[in-house]
């Protein structure tokens, strides 16, 4: 599927060349100045933001991600045009796209990006998880590092310990004899500080709240430089220090000043001392390729194209993740996404307790899911037939319980395609609006009948990323045939819908199936 999507991206960036205006660019080109006002005038700032994104993992690229073209990008465009035998003149062609996915795409498949949400300092990264090995908490944070030690990324917090911003910055912008510090600069509430420290490169950025000082250090060998450099410039784009409330103060009383070291290695002492490492003490998303997003947690269009989610809004306590399920049998088995329960340490079905049983396909993202006692709502019947392109169907489920109503959501729409993306026959694509929570609710049509499951929307700003443009209404559904063969194949008695039902109002097909949809949470804690 990666290769599709990439493959799909490929095909959106041809088809961005009218929106970029190429002639009107062309025009222009010997004059970079007017170059950089077309780009900023004529393109959208979500695409402006992902192409500096792009940049920075192919290593052309290391300011903000501010969505401004200026020199610096310009310049990036230009060196990335000439290292690939391209003419260097700062123009967005439809080459130059093709080439700078391709090349952007390989380098964070190379360092297997993922994000975490870290409970121990309440911030929030993006981290080369392929590369590096949770190591647990440190005395100042979290660590992070590579099998073989050449990369190390440490996450850390700093509060009631009568540090400053300002003694910090002083401690690490100077150099001392077995570290040398290459680049710093200071801001009112932030720094960094870039470097070598005995034959590492480092880099160290930290933000200031009222005393509470939050950053993160990577630092790395040279051997590692190639694919660690691209992703530091990423990942201190995408770094939300105050992202959420930590466990508490982690440096709880005074002591010396910090050193540079604290801040670059494991606990001091820790494997002298036999202490173990502690693994899974932070919140990783799961992997989202570029186009293709699953909604299933509180991330609903992620930074791909270097726009920060708002995780200001903390979820419900008590739960990591949230989707819906409905009842398909008379003896409690529910049906869902196999994205929503495969990494749960407990399922709860609300109102009905911990399921006591699951059953899990990852190839056609389906899950089964058994509860105990009485359910007061009948099952749902299953459609064994396709339903046809244009006919207007219901999109049911919890999403986005942190903010909307604990209730049941409807939303509705039509089958806009019988194909997914890249003409995958196991989903449609429906218009229905779907959000993070929905993963996993029926997709009935007017007679009430179950005609998908709710599985996917479209990443709306990677898709801007690429093509300048936001794509409306674009989400997926598996194809009922493929849920009822799931069924099957675990023995689950379920009742096929009467293909000659007649169709009812939306109220009236709501009300026959409302009692049979229910939150599924997911327990990781």
């Amino acid at each position: 599927m990666r290769n599709a999507l990439r493959a799909l991206v490929i095909g959106l960036a041809v088809s961005a060349a009218p929106v970029l205006g190429m002639p009107a660019f062309a025009q222009v080109a010997a004059d970079h100045a007017g170059l950089a006002s077309a780009y900023n005038n004529q393109t959208d700032q979500d695409f402006r933001k992902g192409l500096q994104m792009r940049l920075a993992w192919t290593g052309d690229y290391a300011g903000t991600f501010d969505g401004r073209i200026g020199p610096a990008s310009l310049r990036a465009i230009r060196d990335f045009q000439a290292r690939h035998g391209m003419k260097a003149d700062g123009i967005i062609s439809e080459p130059f796209l093709r080439m700078l996915v391709s090349k952007s795409d390989e380098a964070q498949d190379a360092v297997g990006l993922g994000y975490v949400d870290d409970p121990e300092t309440g911030a929030r990264m993006a981290l080369p998880l392929g590369l590096v090995e949770d190591r647990g908490r440190s005395e100042v944070g979290h660590l992070w590092r590579s099998a073989n030690g050449g990369i190390e990324i440490e996450l850390v917090r700093i509060a009631e310990a009568g540090q400053t911003m300002e003694g910090l910055y002083g401690i690490l912008s100077s150099s001392t004899p077995t570290r040398t510090v290459l680049s710093a600069a200071r801001g009112d509430d932030w720094f960094i500080v870039s470097g070598e420290d005995r034959g590492r490169a480092y880099y160290i950025r930290f933000a200031d709240r009222g005393g509470d000082l939050r950053g993160f250090s990577a630092s790395y060998v040279d051997a590692e430089a190639e694919r660690i450099a691209p992703y530091v410039a990423v990942a201190a784009n995408l770094f939300q220090p105050f992202a959420g409330e930590p466990r508490g103060a982690l440096v709880a009383e005074a002591k010396p000043p910090l050193k540079f070291s604290d801040l670059l290695s494991p606990v001091p002492g820790g494997a002298e001392r036999g202490e173990p490492a502690r693994y899974a003490m932070a919140y990783a998303d799961p992997a989202k390729p570029n186009l293709f997003e699953l909604p299933d947690d509180r991330g609903a269009d992620r930074a791909e194209a270097g726009v920060a989610p708002n995780f200001d809004t903390p979820p419900m306590p008590g739960f990591d993740m949230s989707g819906t399920g409905f009842l398909v049998s008379e003896d409690g088995w529910l049906l869902t996404n196999a994205h929503v329960v495969r990494a749960c340490k407990s399922v709860l079905v609300a109102g009905h307790g911990a399921a006591v049983e699951t059953r899990v396909d990852e190839d056609h993202d389906l899950a089964l899911i058994r509860v105990e006692g009485a359910l007061d709502a009948a099952p749902l019947a299953i459609s064994e037939e396709k339903p046809r392109l244009g006919e207007d169907i219901l999109a049911l489920g919890f999403p986005l319980r942190s903010i909307l109503a604990d209730s049941l959501n409807v939303t509705r729409g039509n089958v806009s395609s019988l194909l997914g993306l890249m003409n995958d026959e196991r989903y449609l694509q429906i218009s229905a609006a779907v959000q993070p929570g929905n993963s996993g609710g029926p997709l009935v049509d007017l007679a009430g009948r179950v005609i998908g499951v709710v599985t996917a929307k479209l990443n709306a700003v990677a898709v801007a990323d690429v093509t300048g443009d936001i794509p409306q209404s674009v989400n997926f559904a598996i194809r009922p045939d493929a849920a009822a063969a799931f069924l099957r194949q675990n023995a689950v008695s379920f009742t096929v819908a009467d293909p000659a039902a007649t169709p009812e109002s939306v109220p009236d097909a709501t009300a026959r199936v409302k009692d049979a949809i229910m939150p599924v949470l997911c327990i990781n804690n």
